[in-house]
């Protein structure tokens, strides 16, 4: 089979969560471009309309429903409104993700189990969701979890106020690890990319800060632009993964390779 194949979507259905926006806007394009049918969720109905805009001028087929992954009960609806609207899940992109700054003894808890829904519960009530109905069954699927560099190690000293987060992506790790040796029988891959520094709505707040630092830090000596993680999830994402599942891939420039 040759490369082409082998990442050709056509015929695939995909959802991606957080796909309105930044990062789950430009793997929805990609995934799109390949082939894929896409349905993108996000808590806000007009972002989700200008993102349906965008991919469809692209010539990706697509659609949309809200989901506010903080709520769990929200996360069911979603999960079985969305496989009524694709009839079955070959693809899951688990990106929506939430953060919230406080030095650890002063953590508010509503503020910690809010990320904790959003980057970890969530991921895994969806992923057990598309599993159950429709991966296992099938014998095929690709679960993709974005994770991050936080999980992978401590924060650096200009990032230190991000406790739930840092946690919540830790588990992401290794939940992705524990599903693709359980789910691995069925044909179903689950790895995840994990980005450092880049340039997000999540990230502007500090992003001055976390420029500099990479300047210094990072060997590629800057950030990533959104569009740099199009190859690894248009890889993951495909039949170019048959046989890779249970991988964190940092996407973050050599950084965790060097510290």
């Amino acid at each position: 089979m040759s490369l082409k194949q082998l990442l050709d979507l056509t015929g695939r259905k995909a959802i991606i969560t957080g796909g309105s926006r930044g990062l789950g806007l430009e793997i929805a394009e990609v995934l799109g471009e390949l082939g894929a049918e896409v349905l993108v969720s996000a808590r806000k109905q007009d972002g989700l309309d200008e993102a349906l805009a965008h991919l469809r001028a692209q010539g990706v087929k697509a659609s949309a429903l809200t989901c506010d992954m903080a709520d769990l009960a929200s996360v069911q609806q979603f999960a079985a409104a969305a496989l009524a609207r694709l009839g079955h899940c070959d693809i899951l992109v688990n990106n929506a993700g939430a953060t919230w700054g406080s030095p650890a003894e002063d953590f508010p808890m509503n503020a910690w189990l809010k990320v904790m829904n959003v980057n970890l519960n969530g991921v895994f009530l969806l992923s057990q969701h598309m599993a159950k109905q429709s991966m296992i069954p099938r014998h095929y699927g690709r679960i993709v979890n974005i994770a991050s560099t936080s999980g992978l190690r401590g924060p650096f000293p200009d990032t230190l106020d991000v406790a739930a987060y840092s946690a919540s992506k830790g588990g992401m790790v290794n939940l992705t690890r524990h599903l693709a040796s359980e789910w691995g029988e069925f044909g179903i891959t689950v790895n995840a990319i994990a980005p450092g520094t880049f340039e997000s709505k999540m990230s502007k707040p500090a992003i001055e800060a976390l420029k500099a630092s990479a300047k210094k830090m990072v060997p590629t000596r800057g950030i990533a632009a959104e569009e740099d993680f199009k190859g690894v999830a248009a890889l993951l994402c495909s039949d170019a993964c048959r046989f890779i599942t249970g991988q964190i891939l940092s996407v973050d420039g050599g950084s965790s390779a060097v510290g």
